[in-house]
């Protein structure tokens, strides 16, 4: 009997070690609340900052509109019929929503062979890699939020040609982007985290 306890009490200590959360924060409106409840998002948002130059509130805004926090986020489900699932909208995952062929480039560039998409650490800095990238093909400001996010949903060739042009509800969900960003700024700058 004590050896079924010992067990099911390691069973139970790997299974908490081994588990994460990957649901989205309580208050998504309020950037210090956001950075109160999970302070790692902040020092990973944080490090990008140092690293690659994107503003925190740039990056938050962005993971709001593509993730909502949510770390193990997915396209949703395509469907023949109605009712046959066919496979996913794309290969988007993780905070970044980063797809499969970028994030591979990325960490082939930046040598990162340990990266995850649902790790909040390796999203951000994904994501100052990919926004840095954007200033040197696109000429888009770090701090421009809403152009900046129309990069980042439609690739550097795309926003080159405009592709977001044909796209209202694109345009919609980038000046989303930008009005919360300058939201985060401001709240950021009044907060203590």
């Amino acid at each position: 009997m004590i050896r079924v306890l010992q067990f099911l009490a390691l069973a139970l200590l790997l299974v908490a070690c081994g588990s994460r959360d990957f649901s989205a924060p309580r208050n998504l409106d309020d950037a210090c609340a956001l950075a109160r409840e999970r302070p790692h998002y902040m020092r990973a948002m944080r490090n990008a900052e140092r690293r690659w130059g994107v503003p925190v509130h740039v990056q938050m805004a962005t993971i709001h509109a593509e993730s909502r926090f949510i770390g193990n986020a997915r396209t949703p489900h395509r469907f023949v019929l109605g009712v046959i699932p066919v496979g996913r909208q794309s290969s988007a995952f993780g905070y970044s929503q980063a797809l499969d062929g970028t994030w591979d480039e990325y960490v082939r560039e930046t040598g990162n062979r340990r990266a995850r998409r649902d790790n909040i650490n390796d999203a951000t800095d994904f994501m100052g890699w990919y926004m840095t990238w954007t200033v040197r093909r696109n000429g888009i400001p770090l701090t421009d939020a809403r152009n900046q996010y129309l990069a980042y949903h439609e690739g550097h060739a795309g926003f080159a040609r405009g592709s977001y042009n044909q796209k209202a509800w694109l345009i919609r969900v980038a000046d989303n982007v930008a009005a919360r960003a300058a939201r985060y700024e401001v709240q950021l700058r009044n907060c203590r985290v």
